[in-house]
């Protein structure tokens, strides 16, 4: 896994670059993100790693997938990759495309766990303290947990900020034993 993800930064940050300063970032995305959907299916894999397919067969088998068989840019994307045998790496280049999107367009995309259910007024007062402290667009995601017991637990990007009755008492427990 590591060694796909080290393989998909340069392609994420190519393919990027390119979908930016095309105004098709739109496209690319859902693009990448239905070629990693392909990737991931088992039945695909299996034509991927065959030896008697030649890359060209390989990148049209997943060219066929896109609605529109892809722009000419995403087709020589493709090419490229099955070139290099680098098709497997698809779903890290997509979730790397993703992140340089986010990061371009200053947003973040955060996911709430909490032990109940959000209302409208909570989140919106959550959404506007992130904006405030990240000072970036925020998308949030919600989650319930009762194991949480009450809190919050957010996750943005990497960072995790556990506010979770569970995670104080798990500290407290930790610091007891110490």
């Amino acid at each position: 896994m590591a060694e796909l993800l080290t393989v998909a930064r340069p392609y994420a940050k190519a393919a990027f670059e390119y979908a930016r300063d095309h105004e098709a970032l739109d496209s690319w995305s859902t693009s990448l993100a239905t070629l990693s959907q392909a990737v991931a299916d088992s039945d695909v894999q299996r034509l991927l790693g065959n030896p008697k397919l030649a890359t060209e067969q390989k990148a049209e088998l997943l060219a066929s997938v896109l609605p529109d068989q892809g722009d000419d840019a995403l087709r020589r994307f493709l090419d490229t990759l099955a070139g290099e045998g680098r098709l497997k790496a698809l779903p890290y280049i997509a979730d790397q495309f993703g992140r340089l999107r986010a990061e371009h367009e200053q947003r973040v995309e955060v996911t709430v766990i909490s032990a109940y259910k959000l209302d409208s007024k909570q989140k919106t007062k959550l959404s506007n303290a992130l904006k405030k402290r990240l000072n970036r667009k925020i998308s949030i995601t919600t989650q319930v947990d009762k194991s949480l017991i009450g809190g919050v637990i957010l996750r943005a990007g990497d960072t995790v900020i556990d506010g979770s009755v569970r995670g104080r008492l798990n500290r407290l427990s930790e610091a007891l034993t110490a």
